[in-house]
């Protein structure tokens, strides 16, 4: 029998666990030191009974081989009901049994019940599990590099100024980071823009990233797409390809973008990637230009299966300009569009009901870390300057061109004060009633403050937070009635 882990599965060792991830929507596992041994026997090609026993004896000393096999046979098999490695008694029996993402077979991710002493189910996405996972040490699980800051679209919201989308990542330079990457034990990459797609590299860096064994996700307009790329998308493990639709009338989505016919194009590229079953989350802020059809967009995501989200929380610019923020709704736009949710989303309507908002949390979370940045993720322009997250391009935490990332990683003042944070640095988010729905959010501050200031709570997001507790109360009242 041979056994090998399936296309988009993922395999990584932190430390003393063993972590396995499949992007196919069957969750995460997480096991023990002896675990993460027979984990990391596994590979993409298949392995008998045998080899992989033989490969995991090595780790143990006097472990009877008889033994031993029975329990990695036992191990794999649970892996393999989970689905996340696949047997058979050939290669071409691991293909036909190792199926892919498809539209045409997407179901609801299922939770499956059954506990081992061994393994574990995560509850929690990967990135969360790790965030927590890591408090104490951080590992670097998650970059974004920006491939070029240029961009074929002017999106009249966009948190980029314009004026500084003019550079492209050298291939030296990517190249160079992947293999720092790895060294680090890097699980997922995100290539990004500007429109990633006009870098005359693109399709090298994409293959390139495959060779790694990243789970890649792409942030893209879906413009430029063409043959040769969905091609490479195919044969690569893509974890999604993010894309902005921002209504599904032309007029509209093109006002937003100042393209014109960037609406066909992007609208056409996803029902191409559709039919290629390559894995899609579409993107719909909210403003004023599509505040009464952006659902529009949601009901077609959902009839081609495709997931979709809309947030009507829009941030200024990271050089502290806000005239980007003219589109952002009013606060009786806001009530409007969340009324709409509400009002429409059964799983927010389920979540809600069962919520209680009075409640206090008895655990002192002072100490609990703010959000993930530099615990687990952190981000890079094309000049090579490292920032916490995707819109803090001023918050500057070191160069990769003059140090390398795991010394950045490890030893940045920037980083360390980032991690230094608490929940205790924001006293009047601990106290807020608000703050079962508001996520605050130090790069919102800071892009809006003029100082740059992450620790000076902006106060819109707060008005927010307030006004959407209050209509869910409402609603929850209306109920009951």
């Amino acid at each position: 029998m041979l056994y090998r882990q399936k296309f988009d599965t993922f395999i990584r060792q932190y430390d003393d666990v063993g972590y396995i991830t499949s992007k196919s929507d069957f969750g995460d596992r997480v096991v023990d030191a002896a675990g993460a041994v027979f984990l990391k026997a596994l590979s993409r090609t298949g392995q008998s009974l045998d080899a992989l026993t033989a490969k995991i004896a090595a780790s143990f000393i006097g472990v009877d081989t008889a033994v031993l096999q029975k329990d990695v046979a036992e191990f794999y098999a649970m892996l393999e009901a989970d689905g996340f490695i696949v047997s058979g008694l050939t290669e071409a029996e691991l293909d036909a049994k190792d199926t892919r993402f498809s539209y045409a077979a997407l179901e609801p991710k299922t939770i499956k019940k059954d506990f081992t002493p061994i393994v574990m189910r995560a509850e929690k996405s990967t990135q969360e599990f790790l965030d927590e996972h890591f408090k104490g040490k951080p590992h670097l699980t998650s970059l974004q590099i920006e491939l070029t800051s240029r961009c074929n679209e002017r999106c009249v919201h966009c948190y980029i100024p314009h004026e500084n989308k003019i550079n492209d990542i050298d291939p030296a330079l990517y190249y160079d980071v992947l293999g720092q990457c790895r060294d680090m034990g890097l699980l997922n990459l995100t290539l990004s823009g500007g429109e990633p797609m006009l870098h005359k590299n693109f399709l090298e860096f994409l293959r390139k990233a495959k060779e790694y064994d990243f789970s890649i996700n792409i942030l893209s307009n879906l413009t430029l797409l063409n043959d040769d790329i969905i091609a490479e998308m195919k044969a690569n493990r893509l974890s999604s390809v993010q894309v902005s639709l921002y209504s599904m009338k032309p007029e509209i989505h093109d006002a937003i973008t100042k393209m014109p016919g960037s609406f066909v194009k992007t609208h056409d590229a996803i029902l191409r990637l559709i039919e290629h079953d390559i894995p899609l989350q579409i993107s719909c802020p909210t403003m004023k230009q599509n505040k009464t059809c952006y659902v529009d967009v949601l009901n077609w995501a959902h009839e081609h299966k495709v997931r979709a989200v809309t947030d009507y929380i829009m941030m200024a610019r990271y050089d502290h300009t806000t005239g980007n923020l003219d589109n952002r709704l009013s606060l009786d736009e806001v009530g409007t569009v969340i009324n709409d949710i509400i009002n429409n989303d059964r799983d927010y309507q389920k979540e809600m009901a069962n919520a209680d908002m009075v409640k206090t949390d008895a655990r002192d979370i002072s100490n609990d870390i703010v959000c993930g940045v530099c615990v687990s993720s952190i981000c890079m322009i094309a000049n090579g300057n490292l920032y916490p997250c995707a819109g803090w391009q001023d918050y500057i935490v070191g160069n990769i061109k003059k140090q390398p990332l795991r010394e950045i990683w490890d030893n940045s003042p920037k980083v360390q004060y980032l991690r230094g944070l608490r929940k205790k640095d924001f006293p009047q988010c601990l106290t807020c009633a608000d703050k079962s729905f508001c996520a605050m959010c130090m790069v919102r501050n800071a892009n809006e403050n003029p100082d740059g200031d992450p620790l000076k709570i902006n106060e819109h997001f707060c008005k927010v937070a307030a006004l959407n507790r209050k209509i869910v109360l409402e609603w929850k009242e209306r109920l009951q009635a």
